[in-house]
């Protein structure tokens, strides 16, 4: 059984994707960081952090977007998710490593920075579909769920960024993150800019 703990617009999203992409059932959690839901012994217990996503997979939490897409990935080939291929596994890591260390701080150093890093990403997906090979991976659902919120809050010129833009309306097709995104803001987000029933607080 899998269970997914998640926060409506947050970074746990890129899992909630990956869950509707393999088609397994699941159970999935909402966790409130306006209300402290985050914070309780329970999910504390879970997650010592009181981060999202925290993925529990047959009792055991598993922690870390890029932990849980690799193993809903490598668990349900598939859904396809990650090649074969050792140096095209090897590049969809090095993609999420660079997504989790460099993109996804950058807004915190200001806009400007920002911009800066996500011309990186720009240039590094140049005008392929998708960030690996050719073929869509977990890589592309992590891309996705942080220019989705670089977009939908600070909507960047689109000229500025046509690579990523061209990616986010691919991704914006695929029934697994429509799906998702109906899911999360029927629930209402917590980040601002996003839409939906919008809560007050930022995550």
């Amino acid at each position: 059984m899998l269970t997914l703990y998640f926060a409506p617009g947050s970074s746990s999203m890129a899992p909630h994707i990956a869950l509707h992409e393999i088609g397994q059932p699941f159970e999935a959690i909402e966790l409130s960081f306006h209300k402290g839901e985050n914070r309780t012994p329970e999910y504390l217990a879970i997650n010592p952090l009181g981060q999202v996503p925290t993925l529990v997979i047959d009792g055991r939490p598993l922690t870390e977007v890029a932990g849980c897409l690799f193993y809903l990935a490598s668990a349900f080939p598939a859904a396809r998710l990650l090649r074969d291929d050792a140096e095209d596994q090897a590049r969809v890591v090095s993609w999420m490593s660079f997504i989790a260390a460099t993109l996804h701080p950058a807004r915190r150093q200001g806009l400007d920075h920002a911009l800066g890093i996500y011309a990186q990403a720009e240039a590094r997906l140049g005008a392929n579909d998708w960030a690996v090979g050719g073929a869509y991976s977990i890589a592309d659902i992590h891309l996705f769920r942080l220019f989705w919120r670089f977009n939908s809050s600070l909507k960047p010129p689109p000229e500025k960024f046509p690579n990523l833009m061209a990616h986010h309306a691919r991704m914006m097709a695929r029934p697994a993150v429509i799906k998702t995104l109906q899911a999360e803001a029927a629930v209402g987000y917590e980040l601002p800019g996003q839409g939906g029933s919008e809560r007050k607080s930022a995550v």
